[in-house]
């Protein structure tokens, strides 16, 4: 089994390519690479280069996987659209890998309490918590939109160390040493881990094929948790427009006789 994997959920845009064969599983090629530059000008040459230089048939593989969100709106549907494009054309599954649940899967193995962050501005973070019984991921809070401070009252009943990671982790490492988890046993990933990888999500990947959760092309929507800023302004916009309208119709109302 070959799995064609993608990741521009956040800042890192990253492609990868694992094979496994029975228990055996290999990583045959990752590509990331975390920079200024849009996902848009980096992960079709990504992808080009890893099947250049693998020599990879893309008709061999077996299903795309591809980080489905939540993250950055652009950044998930560049990766959506890439990701169904290449199995509409290819005739192959998507398999959708939640984008904190791959995050976490860089810590496969450990014996803390997983916690991947990002950065959702306005105060807030995409997470989720996690552990892992051997290397079987398991959900102990599924992926939410909350404030950090909310995110720490959930973690306060946690008896073990807590190991976070993602783009969120520059953000709020210090109020969560400091003030919000103070006391508790906290602990942050490398920097060779605490980004998107697209080999985890490949890996993960793996699993859910095994399990039956694929979907097709058509079937695919990357799931976002909350409106982005520019539907949040524009509902905004709408609703200052209807109060307008009702104000001045009531005070057209007020003058008739």
């Amino acid at each position: 089994m070959r799995i064609l994997a993608l990741d521009s959920s956040g800042l890192v845009a990253s492609v990868a390519v694992v094979r496994a064969d029975g228990s055996e599983e290999e990583l045959i090629a990752e590509y990331t690479v975390n920079y200024k530059k849009t996902h848009s000008q980096t992960l079709l040459p990504m992808l080009d280069e890893v099947v250049r230089m693998t020599e990879l048939d893309l008709e061999t593989i077996d299903a795309v996987a591809v980080a489905a969100g939540p993250g950055s709106f652009t950044g998930l549907r560049i990766g959506s659209a890439t990701a169904k494009g290449l199995a509409l054309a290819l005739h192959k599954p998507v398999i959708a890998v939640p984008t904190l649940e791959g995050l976490a899967y860089n810590l496969c193995g450990t014996e803390s309490i997983v916690c991947p962050i990002m950065d959702a501005r306005r105060g807030q973070v995409y997470t989720g918590i996690y552990e892992f019984h051997g290397d079987e991921l398991a959900v102990i809070e599924g992926q939410m939109a909350v404030s950090i401070e909310e995110l720490g009252q959930k973690l306060m009943s946690c008896h073990r160390r807590i190991i976070f990671l993602g783009d969120g982790v520059p953000v709020f490492r210090e109020a969560l040493t400091e003030r919000i988890l103070a006391g508790k046993d906290v602990a942050f990933a490398p920097c060779h881990m605490n980004r998107q990888r697209a080999a985890s999500v490949a890996a993960l990947g793996i699993r859910y094929y095994q399990s039956g959760r694929t979907e097709t092309a058509a079937q695919h929507r990357p799931e976002y948790l909350r409106i982005s800023q520019a539907e949040r302004e524009r509902k905004e916009r709408e609703q200052k427009a209807r109060e307008l309208a009702q104000t001045e119709q009531a005070f057209r109302s007020c003058g008739q006789p």
